[in-house]
């Protein structure tokens, strides 16, 4: 998971396993990511929209823009002036796609995370 400013450019990251939920690394991320820059607003996709986690991110002072599941139940917690900034996501997707033209980060054929860890940082 990478952290990445308005114009693209990592902040922060961290690596782990790909079986738990995003929404539960997101507070491990933040971490690693918060003590060096001051975050305000955070744009994610549909994973994220749980209640929980706006009202532990909004302890934090951190707006959590994403658009809300399709399965939602409970009312509308945002309005559509919000997700004007969703729509700049493909900045985030971009800064991704700059870190797939690395072929050692495209498939993990490190067999320690430590080594692995280390050409995401270079990368």
């Amino acid at each position: 998971m990478v952290v990445v400013d308005g114009e693209g450019i990592p902040l922060g990251g961290t690596v782990t396993s790909a079986s738990p939920a995003e929404v539960n690394l997101l507070h491990p991320l933040l971490d690693v990511t918060y003590e060096n820059t001051k975050i305000r607003r955070l744009v994610y996709d549909k994973a994220a929209d749980s209640d929980p986690l706006r009202h532990s991110l909004a302890r934090r002072e951190i707006d959590l823009i994403c658009p809300h599941r399709r399965n939602r139940r409970k009312p509308s917690k945002q309005d559509g002036r919000k997700l004007r900034r969703y729509m700049r996501r493909w900045k985030v997707e971009r800064t991704f796609a700059w870190l797939g033209n690395y072929r050692r980060l495209v498939v993990r054929w490190d067999r320690y995370l430590s080594s692995y860890r280390a050409f995401f940082y270079i990368a």
